[in-house]
């Protein structure tokens, strides 16, 4: 569950980075209470989401899918051009988010911590 909800947050944060450039400056009432409720809902999740995943990992997958998910926006409404680097870069940053998930596996209680035994 915290990752369906870290993963939802991603999508909340491309949202308000959407509607912080549609607010005009905070000039436009609409645009502005959607960056808001956005943004809180965007956080409340990314804290809930960080009492299960590592702040290293769960930051990340944060950042990374927001920011690839408002590029693709801007790509697909036309905002910005898509070319093939850039999307290139956005699978990366996919692939990379995805490799988190798969690297963050919780050590048991018992193991011994490698940073004490030199291994």
């Amino acid at each position: 569950m915290p990752w369906i909800v870290l993963l939802l947050s991603a999508v909340l944060e491309a949202v308000w980075a959407t509607a912080l450039d549609a607010s005009a400056g905070f000039t436009l009432l609409v645009p502005t209470l959607i960056f808001l409720a956005a943004g809180i809902a965007s956080m409340v999740g990314l804290s809930y989401a960080m009492n299960s995943i590592p702040i290293s990992t769960a930051y990340a997958v944060w950042t990374g899918l927001g920011a690839v998910l408002t590029v693709a926006y801007a790509m697909l409404s036309g905002g910005e051009q898509p070319g093939g680097l850039k999307i290139l870069f956005l699978a990366g940053i996919i692939g990379c988010v995805v490799g988190l998930k798969f690297v963050d596996s919780p050590q048991p209680e018992d193991a011994p911590d490698r940073d004490q035994t030199g291994g």
